[in-house]
């Protein structure tokens, strides 16, 4: 009966802690009925004003990384900055894009009517150390406008909680960490807006 009880409990809190770590999404303005008929989307990312981890601002967070890595061989620090950048469209924006048509049945294409502007507010790189490991997160803002007068505004969806994990843990790199956080937004965003 203890054993009964003592299961019944832990399941209990795994499904309590896996509901706070789970990805939202929230229509915070607008409406997406415009979307419903459309076959095609255009996408943008922006990562203005977005903190990194425990940092406030994305330079803080590079000076500190680039300093360590710098400090440990010459050049690596500014070599990693580079793969930081290169990775948003290498990575990240692919992976975005790639799930969230296969959700939505909708085409990428930069002649469509509307328009995503995917606005990064905060990324959590995660880590892995074999013994240790923390997910990627990404926080961010869709801004659904028209391509040819982004200021027309017809919906804004908070995406928050945006998980970056692989199967298995065997994600050692932070790119492929990230990327997988952007993968999982591409799908939520997707399936919400179809």
């Amino acid at each position: 009966m203890k054993f009964l009880f003592n299961s019944a409990a832990l399941v209990t809190l795994l499904c309590f802690s896996m509901a706070t770590q789970a990805q939202r999404l929230k229509l915070k303005e607008g409406d997406l009925a415009a979307l419903k008929n459309e076959t095609a989307i255009n996408f943008e990312f922006t990562y203005d004003n977005m903190s990194v981890g425990k940092f406030a601002t994305e330079k803080e967070y590079l000076d500190k990384k680039i300093g360590e890595y710098n400090k440990k061989e010459a050049g690596r620090g500014d070599n990693w900055a580079k793969s930081w950048v290169a990775d948003r469209q290498a990575r990240f924006e692919p992976k975005f894009i790639e799930l969230f048509t296969k959700a939505s049945g909708m085409t990428e294409s930069k002649t469509a009517k509307y328009t995503i502007i995917f606005k990064t507010k905060s990324t959590e790189p995660g880590y892995n150390i074999v013994i240790s490991r923390k997910n990627a997160q990404i926080d961010a803002d869709a801004v659904i406008v028209e391509t040819a007068n982004k200021s027309k505004v017809i919906a804004l969806i908070t995406v928050d909680n945006a998980l970056g994990r692989t199967f298995g843990g065997y994600d050692y790199d932070t790119g492929l960490r990230i990327g997988e956080a952007y993968a999982d937004a591409g799908k939520a965003l997707g399936k919400y807006i179809k």
